[in-house]
């Protein structure tokens, strides 16, 4: 390849790296704007008069700090609860860990449900609604079996649902890393990333959909959009329950609680598995916000302007990509994971922020070549609008 042949691909190379660093500033200012938003608009609750609730928790196996996870929601500060879990099979080592749960807590109410295999493609969904079908109280809150709250997280989490207008509330969460670089990257990907563009959506246009680790939703509000057979299959179920419920009238809340997503050590396979997995489900699900957010990293953009740069002989511009792009992802990580969701991670070693903006562009790219996905032992299609086609079912749920 001739030199003037690389000179212009040099050219055009710095063409995309300022225009990716000043979409990457765009961002991080609507960031900002959406966490003062966040911020200013929640206020602790404060109420005696709180509905009783029926929380839903499917579970699989012995997931890391299961026994943790699950008793943080049997010392809930709330007046009257039941708490309802649900297994695919009755020898789930999880149900183990549950039964002596319930007898350290007899004061809690509790079922536990065996469900068989799930005919739906959505498994989750299906214990859902599995469970909602036994449950006592009009307000449901279901949450993953991997994820850890504080005492006050139903209080918080509710307190939005006594007006009537608001048909559901979901939360953010943090990465709880239980050690290893490559659960690092997935877990500070949780705290900073998946929260920057939850926070910049709300701000922009509302939540219209929901987060997975915590969705809390009246019976009225479900029965109007057909109940959970209305997304048993989508892959992204908790955003397809959220986009309904808003388009059927309601208001879906993003609470101010931050709740913790254990993130258990991995290998770089399951973490680039696990990681372009829910990448695909949010290209099936939101196609153009998804295509967009190739416009809101900021590490690749200054790696290209960097390279661009020297090779043109303009070192000066070529330090100043690449630092903007490191001011850039440094400042994201402290605002948003630290201020917002309060991780020590994104404090004491921010620096890995920037090593997972570039996996995310990677990661964003690869959602693009397949429509295949794994979920446990089960293997899906994607199609068109986020439903899923089984294609091959595993031996467990």
């Amino acid at each position: 390849m001739s030199i003037s042949a690389l000179s212009y691909i040099a050219w055009v190379g710095l063409a995309i790296a300022c225009i990716g660093t000043i979409s990457s500033t765009i961002f991080l200012m609507l960031t900002f704007a959406g966490v003062w938003r966040h911020l200013r608009d929640n206020a602790a609750a404060n109420t005696a008069n709180f509905p009783p609730v029926s929380v839903l928790k499917p579970v699989h196996g012995l997931e890391p700090e299961l026994r943790e996870n699950l008793e943080s929601f049997f010392r809930q500060d709330y007046p009257a609860y039941e708490i309802l879990f649900a297994a695919a099979d009755a020898d789930d080592p999880a149900l183990t860990v549950i039964r002596e749960l319930c007898a350290q807590y007899p004061e809690i109410p509790t079922q536990i449900l065996i469900t068989g295999q799930p005919p739906w493609p959505n498994p989750p969904a299906y214990s859902f609604h599995r469970m909602s079908e036994i449950s006592k109280y009009d307000i449901l809150v279901t949450s993953d079996s991997d994820v850890m709250v504080a005492p006050n997280y139903l209080r918080e989490v509710i307190a939005p649902l006594l007006d009537r207008k608001n048909g559901m509330v979901t939360c953010v969460y943090r990465g709880k890393n239980l050690g290893g670089f490559w659960s690092a990257l997935d877990a500070i990907g949780m705290s900073v990333e998946m929260t920057a563009g939850v926070l910049v959506a709300n701000l922009l246009e509302g939540m219209k959909f929901g987060l997975g680790p915590t969705i809390a939703v009246r019976k009225d509000a479900l029965a109007k959009i057909g109940g959970y057979p209305s997304v048993g299959d989508y892959f992204s179920n908790d955003f397809a329950i959220g986009n309904f419920i808003e388009k059927a009238g309601y208001r879906v809340v993003l609470s101010h609680h931050v709740i913790d997503h254990v993130v258990a050590p991995m290998t770089f396979r399951r973490m680039w598995e696990r990681q372009v997995r829910w990448a695909r489900g949010t290209r099936y699900s939101r196609p153009k916000g998804h295509f967009g957010s190739v416009l809101v990293f900021a590490m690749p953009y200054g790696i290209v302007g960097f390279a661009a740069g020297e090779f043109l002989g303009l070192p000066r511009l070529a330090g100043l990509l690449l630092g903007l792009a490191l001011l850039n992802r440094l400042a994201e990580c402290w605002v948003v994971g630290w201020k917002v969701v309060h991780d020590p991670q994104a404090r004491s070693s921010a620096w890995i922020y920037p090593i997972r903006d570039i996996f995310g562009f990677l990661v964003w790219c690869a959602s693009y070549l397949t429509r295949k996905a794994v979920w446990r032992d089960s293997r899906y299609e994607l199609v068109e609008g986020g439903r899923i086609v089984l294609r091959q079912s595993g031996s467990k749920s």
